[in-house]
């Protein structure tokens, strides 16, 4: 049977959480809102209008919504031709899809934005397929971005995995019926990770890699005998 490893790919895969973050709060003081960076950094992951939203509350003036997206996505575009991979991003990719995995990313990224953290993963040969925010109706936590990102693959929920670097993340993997994988990479505690729904933590893609032997991306249920205590895999 198939199985399918899904991905999210900002913080990640791609190490664009703080310029989200740096270019979220220019598009809010240039509104004349001021958040603190801290405050955006816990909000990365969720689609423009849910953080706007979990940032500023209900009761904004939402005709600014779009307005406000708009300077994010031109001030977050002059990045767009020097994204960094994290390290061995594209690498793992490749090996579990070599490992028979089925690669999707999913991800609130789309148009443009998309395709320039696909460049800078540089694995597109492993990737079988991407369910991006131009797909959905609801954005991560629903579980939506995974489910289609599922439907895309063509394998149950029970035999996949999702990764991700975020609340968020772990929420919509939770919610979806899959199990869960963190990485540190995008800056949030591993305990919020675990407290999401995370079954493992890890540093980074490149610990990952290494330790794939070990981690819930080894097998899934039905391969063979599922490993115990995957959450304490990861470093110090």
């Amino acid at each position: 049977m198939e199985r399918a490893a899904v991905f999210d790919v900002d913080g990640t895969l791609v190490d664009t959480n703080h310029l989200h973050v740096a270019t979220w709060w220019e598009a809010f003081r240039q509104a004349g809102h001021q958040v603190p960076m801290h405050a955006v950094h816990r909000a990365v992951g969720l689609s423009s209008t849910d953080l706007i939203a979990h940032l500023l509350g209900d009761d904004r003036d939402k005709d600014q919504d779009a307005e406000l997206s708009a300077a994010h996505k031109a001030l977050y575009g002059q990045y767009f031709d020097r994204l960094p991979p994290l390290r061995d991003a594209g690498r793992l990719l490749r090996r579990l899809d070599r490992n028979g995995w089925r690669v999707v990313l999913a991800t609130s990224a789309g148009g443009a934005e998309l395709s320039a953290l696909r460049r800078a993963i540089s694995a597109d040969d492993a990737i079988t397929a991407t369910a991006s925010a131009d797909d959905v109706d609801e954005g991560k936590p629903a579980p939506e971005p995974v489910e289609h990102a599922l439907e895309l693959a063509g394998v149950p929920a029970e035999r996949a995995v999702f990764v991700g670097d975020t609340v968020w993340d772990m929420r919509a993997g939770t919610r979806a019926g899959v199990r869960c994988v963190g990485v540190l990479c995008g800056g949030i505690p591993r305990a919020d990770l675990l407290d999401a729904g995370a079954q493992a933590v890890y540093e980074d893609p490149a610990h990952l890699l290494a330790s794939l032997a070990d981690s819930p991306l080894a097998d899934v249920p039905g391969d063979a005998d599922t490993h115990s205590g995957q959450a304490d895999t990861q470093r110090g």
